[in-house]
């Protein structure tokens, strides 16, 4: 290869969560000869927060409800899946409504259609990372349970979840009151019924999984450095990082920065619909033991047995993505896990705060900047970044290297936005 060839063959990859960690790992299996740039150290902002799932299930990306008694108890603040700020709603107008748009019957079915043809691949990209990774020992194949309190909704969530499993080749299983109490005896309210997902993949930590990746990375010839990604600038035919210890330059820079992703952005003239949607997570020990991660369909949390012991994680909250912490959700929602099991004991440690970049047609943003080359972005993965990590960084990078996509990257393109 001559230096020309070896010059184009260089990048930067802008955040070292799982979505950057997976892109700078594909454009490496091209030649790319890559930087991965993070003010943390890989796997700690984003990454390190959600219920650790590679939800093979997740089919369908998170509608805009639109139930007037979910929304009405939204807006009074009264549930535990929901929370919001005030001072945050006028930035959100737009954004929402056209989230609202976008989860009606004329286009959701579209948006499904497009967001399923990426979660179908997520076990078979992460299975070799994992392998090659050396991280086998921290992923439980034993899939998640939608449990439900009351009669009709699990009769109504279970014939849907019959409907999805037999349009997207999915394994589940329904469990009556007494086949859930058999499988989760931890669980001593009295419940309904569940719905056991068997595709998907338990993670127990998975900011680790995301630093397993990274050290592949490494071993394999690439550079992690900290810095600011954020002061990316243009450069000649490419662009620049400035760096406590000198400037990298290269013709290729991938914005995988999750909900910092528009601090840059708009910086450079872009203005993106992306929002956030925060969330918290709390540990427990001492208490009962599950045998797999539950989701309260009914009040919007997830307990998942992890590493540091049962992890207590909230649904959405509404607010700006650096607004002081309010962990509204995680009382309520500690206080309704508590009526499900024994608990234990919260560690010694404030709730985790965190923030998922979402879009409002609820797909993510990945191709070509539309007007500066070589600049290109990969975020909006909103929920399921974790489990979409190596799905989009295989195909971003084979956007970038020029190799046919093994998806049809049309309906992700930053261009849908004008």
């Amino acid at each position: 290869m001559t230096n020309a060839a070896a010059a184009d063959r260089q990048a930067l990859v802008l955040g070292a969560g799982m979505i950057g960690t997976c892109t700078a790992l594909h454009l490496q299996q091209r030649g790319y000869d890559v930087v991965l740039v993070d003010r943390r150290e890989p796997g700690q902002e984003t990454s390190l927060g959600n219920a650790g799932l590679i939800q093979r299930e997740a089919v369908e990306p998170y509608p805009f409800p639109r139930q007037w008694g979910k929304l009405l108890q939204a807006a009074l603040g009264l549930g535990v899946d929901v929370h919001y700020h005030l001072s945050a709603l006028p930035s959100l107008v737009r954004p929402l409504w056209r989230y609202f748009v976008d989860s009606g019957p004329a286009r959701y079915p579209r948006q499904v259609q497009a967001y399923a043809r990426l979660i179908e691949h997520c076990l078979d990209e992460h299975r070799p990372l994992i392998e090659q990774a050396g991280a086998a020992e921290a992923v439980r194949p034993v899939g998640y349970l939608d449990v439900y309190r009351t009669g009709r909704v699990w009769e109504a969530a279970a014939r849907d979840a019959e409907r999805l499993a037999l349009a997207f080749g999915l394994r589940c299983t329904v469990l009556d009151a007494a086949g859930l109490a058999q499988a989760e005896p931890a669980l001593r309210h009295p419940l309904a019924g569940a719905v056991h997902w068997q595709d998907p993949w338990s993670v127990r930590d998975p900011a680790e999984l995301v630093s397993a990746y990274a050290r592949l990375f490494v071993q394999r010839g690439g550079r992690l450095v900290r810095g600011d990604a954020t002061a990316l600038t243009p450069h000649g035919r490419g662009w620049r990082l400035p760096l406590p210890d000198g400037a990298i330059e290269a013709p290729v820079a991938v914005v995988a920065l999750g909900p910092w992703s528009d601090t840059l952005l708009q910086r450079l003239g872009y203005r993106l619909p992306l929002f956030v949607k925060r969330g918290y997570h709390q540990h427990y020990t001492g208490g009962g033991v599950l045998q797999r991660p539950a989701l309260d369909a009914e009040r919007g949390f997830v307990l998942v047995p992890m590493r540091r012991g049962l992890r207590l994680t909230t649904g959405a909250e509404f607010a700006h993505r650096d607004a002081p912490a309010t962990p509204v959700q995680v009382r309520r929602a500690e206080a309704a896990a508590r009526e499900l099991m024994d608990l234990g004991r919260a560690l010694d440690e404030p709730p985790w705060l965190g923030a998922r970049p979402c879009t409002p047609d609820m797909l993510p943003i990945m191709g070509a900047a539309p007007r500066h080359p070589g600049l290109w972005f990969n975020f909006g993965h909103s929920h399921q970044g974790f489990t979409l990590g190596p799905v989009a960084g295989r195909l971003l990078a084979e956007m970038i290297a020029g190799e046919p996509p093994f998806v049809d990257p049309a309906p992700y393109r930053p261009e849908r936005w004008g």
